[in-house]
C-alpha cells in the first residue's frame, strides 16, 4: 500500500517527503545509537541518512535541469533561428552598398530574410507560414544559478532542521518502555484502618507514611543513589498483645540493596520508658543501644535480627521453620519533644547482613519526619 502511494504522488510531493522523514528517522536512531552505544542501530540510522542524501541529490539534478534548458530544445531552436535571420539581413545590406550606382543588377535575397513577416490571425494569434507553424516567441534571459550564499543559507537549515529533529524526538517519537521506574505508593490498595484509628485523632495512616518515606532522594541517602525502589507499600495495623487497640500504621519501601520500613505506634510508653524496657531485655540488645535527638526529640539507636520464615507452595520439600534473619538497625524516635507517649521507628535491614551507618538514619529520620501530616489530638 505504501509502495503504491509512492507511485502515484508526483516527484515534486514525492521526493520532498521521502527527505523529510529520511531525516527525522535517521538523525533519531543516530542520536539513540550514540547515547546507547549500540551499532545495529547506528548501522540502521547511517542507512536512513545516506537514503536521504541520494533523494537531496536526485531533487537537485532534476532541480537545475528544470531551470537549463538542454541543447536542441524549443528555446534553443528559436534562438538559432533569429540569429540566422539577422546574419541574412547583414549580407543583404552588404551588397546593395557594393553594386555602382544606378545599376538594376538583382540581388539575391537569402529565403530567410525574403519571406514576410505573418499576419496576425484575426482570433489574436497568427497565420502560419509555409508550413503552417506559427512562430515560436524569442527566448527569454536565462536565470541564474543559486550563489554561494543561497547555498550557504540552505545548507545551514537542513542542519538546523536536523538538529531540531534529534531534540524534540523525545517529544515526538515514543517514549522509551524499558527503564524501569520507581514504585509508587498509590500503587497499593487503600484499605479501611481499624476502630483504633479512630479512638485516636492524633493518628496517621500507613499512605501517609508511604508518602513521607517514598522521597526521590532515599537510595542516596542510604548510600547506593544508582538504585531505584521496587516496592512501596502501606497497611493500617494495630500493635501487637494490645486486643487491636493501639494504633500502629507502618510502610516499607524495598531496594536491591536495603529495605526500609518506617512505623508509628500510638501508645503511652514515652522514650525513657522505652530504654529501660531494652536495658531489662539483656546485654545482647543494650550493648547496641545508642542515645541520640531528632529535631530537638529524645531518640535511641537499637539493633535486633529479624525472622526468616520459608514457606513451600507445592515443593517436595516440606517448609522450614523460623529461623533468624538478618541484623536489622533501627532508630525510635518520639512523637513530640515534650515525650508524652508514643514513638516512630526507622529500621533498615539488607538480606546481605550489611547496614547503612548510623548518621544516614539520622538524615533520613530528619528528612523524612517532618513530611508526615500532623493530626491534631485531644
Amino acid at each position: 500500500m505504501l509502495g503504491l502511494l509512492l507511485r502515484v504522488l508526483p516527484f515534486w510531493v514525492r521526493e520532498p517527503l521521502l527527505i523529510v522523514v529520511g531525516s527525522v528517522f535517521g538523525a533519531r536512531i543516530m542520536y539513540l545509537a550514540v547515547r546507547d552505544s549500540d551499532r545495529v542501530a547506528a548501522a540502521i540510522g547511517a542507512a536512513f541518512l545516506v537514503f536521504t542524501a541520494i533523494r537531496v541529490h536526485t531533487v537537485v539534478r532534476a532541480f537545475r535541469a528544470r531551470r537549463k534548458p538542454v541543447p536542441g530544445s524549443a528555446a534553443a531552436v528559436d534562438g538559432a533561428g533569429t540569429d540566422a535571420s539577422g546574419h541574412a539581413k547583414d549580407h543583404a545590406q552588404a551588397q546593395a552598398q557594393a553594386a555602382p550606382a544606378g545599376s538594376q543588377a538583382p540581388i539575391a535575397v537569402p529565403a530567410a530574410a525574403a519571406a514576410p513577416a505573418p499576419a496576425p490571425a484575426p482570433d489574436g494569434g497568427h497565420t502560419g507560414g509555409p508550413t503552417g507553424t506559427a512562430p515560436r516567441p524569442a527566448p527569454g534571459k536565462p536565470e541564474k544559478d543559486h550563489n554561494a550564499w543561497g547555498q550557504a543559507v540552505a545548507a545551514l537549515a537542513v542542519f538546523g532542521a536536523l538538529a531540531a529533529a534529534v531534540m524534540l524526538g523525545d517529544r515526538v517519537m515514543p517514549a522509551d518502555t524499558t527503564t524501569p521506574r520507581p514504585a509508587s505508593c498509590s500503587d497499593a490498595e487503600d484499605e479501611k484502618p481499624p476502630k483504633a484509628y479512630a479512638r485516636t485523632p492524633r493518628a496517621v495512616t500507613g499512605s501517609d507514611l508511604c508518602e513521607a518515606l517514598n522521597r526521590p532522594d532515599l537510595a542516596r541517602l542510604l548510600g547506593t543513589p544508582e538504585e531505584i525502589a521496587n516496592s512501596a507499600s502501606g497497611s493500617n495495623g494495630t500493635a501487637l498483645l494490645t486486643d487491636g487497640k493501639v494504633a500502629e500504621p507502618d510502610a516499607q519501601i524495598t531496594f536491591d540493596t536495603y529495605s526500609v520500613k518506617l512505623s508509628a505506634t500510638y501508645n503511652e510508653m514515652s522514650t525513657a520508658q522505652y530504654i529501660r524496657l531494652i536495658d531489662m531485655a539483656g546485654d545482647r540488645i543494650a550493648s547496641n543501644m545508642r542515645t541520640a535527638r531528632v529535631l530537638g526529640r529524645p531518640a535511641v539507636f537499637s539493633s535486633e535480627h529479624t525472622m526468616k520464615i520459608e514457606f513451600n507452595l507445592g515443593g517436595g520439600q516440606k517448609s522450614a521453620p523460623a529461623q533468624q534473619g538478618p541484623l536489622a538497625r533501627t532508630l525510635s524516635v518520639a512523637l513530640d519533644r515534650k515525650d508524652k507517649g508514643g514513638y516512630y521507628d526507622l529500621t533498615v535491614w539488607s538480606q546481605t547482613g550489611a547496614l547503612p551507618s548510623d548518621s544516614a538514619l539520622l538524615d533520613i529520620a530528619e528528612k523524612v519526619l517532618p513530611r508526615i501530616p500532623a493530626r491534631s489530638g485531644h
